[in-house]
């Protein structure tokens, strides 16, 4: 045992030097591409993808549909979310047919034990987000080598140099739309008859938990929304938060 944290880092820079090599080759590929190499070559039957069912959701899955519609889409209930995110996430696994769509939930012990009264994003967001979406989404993403995201460069100055492959750890995370523009996600959308969000229409660009999501102001970026009035800009599930979770999991962990 005392040779496991050895292991495990000696796995992550294997993976890490993965991450670049692939970035380097095909990072530049059309995103249908990159999707069909991650799904039918690189990564096969260890892939998900997890996807919120927001504002622009429905183009990485649309992309994914004409690949695979059984691949794992992992989304997390966090208990928060818009009426109206849940209705268009159920729109969307209807129209585009995708057929292994998995609600992942926080752990009811930890809601219990810090949130009691669902008020915790009022006193303490980091925390909240930590129980609702970076935990649940370690548990989530384990079982797989990789996933991909709906990340993409233009959403907010954190993301400006977002690669297409990066490692997380031991496992790889593809961004395959990051370097879209807003602009190639509208054509997409309307190239193929898309539904959009219905809160889009009311100034929603980036759409989160109900109680941290703002419509958007002209000239803000896509982010601008979340978290209005705090220097928080991420929920963590992109940050080192999840690796720290991740690295106490092993890719063979059956029991989660």
């Amino acid at each position: 045992m005392a040779r496991l944290p050895m292991l495990l880092e000696t796995n992550e820079i294997t993976v890490a030097d993965e991450a670049r090599a692939l970035e380097a080759r095909y990072g530049n590929l059309d995103p249908a591409q990159i999707i069909e190499l991650a799904i039918g070559q690189l990564f096969k039957q260890d892939i998900a993808v997890v996807s919120s069912f927001g504002a622009e959701s429905s183009v990485l899955l649309h992309l994914i549909a004409q690949v695979n519609r059984a691949l794992p889409v992992l989304f997390l209930e966090t208990g928060k979310h818009f009426p109206a995110t849940l209705r268009y996430r159920d729109q969307l696994v209807h129209e585009l047919g995708l057929t292994a769509v998995q609600d992942i939930h926080p752990l009811k012990q930890s809601l219990k034990d810090e949130d009691p009264f669902g008020a915790l994003s009022m006193t303490n967001k980091d925390r909240c987000c930590y129980i609702r979406k970076v935990e649940p989404m370690a548990r989530a993403v384990a079982p797989y080598r990789a996933w991909m995201t709906g990340r993409k460069q233009f959403q907010a100055s954190t993301r400006t140099a977002l690669p297409v492959f990066e490692s997380v750890g031991a496992r790889v995370r593809i961004n395959p739309l990051a370097r879209w523009t807003s602009a190639d996600l509208k054509a997409y959308m309307a190239a193929n008859q898309l539904p959009p969000h219905p809160l889009v229409a009311e100034g929603y660009r980036s759409i989160g938990c109900m109680p941290c999501t703002s419509p958007v102001k002209e000239g803000e970026d896509d982010r601008a929304g979340r978290w209005a009035g705090t220097d928080k800009t991420e929920c963590g599930i992109h940050l080192t938060g999840l690796t720290d979770q991740l690295s106490n999991i092993s890719l063979t962990d059956s029991n989660l």
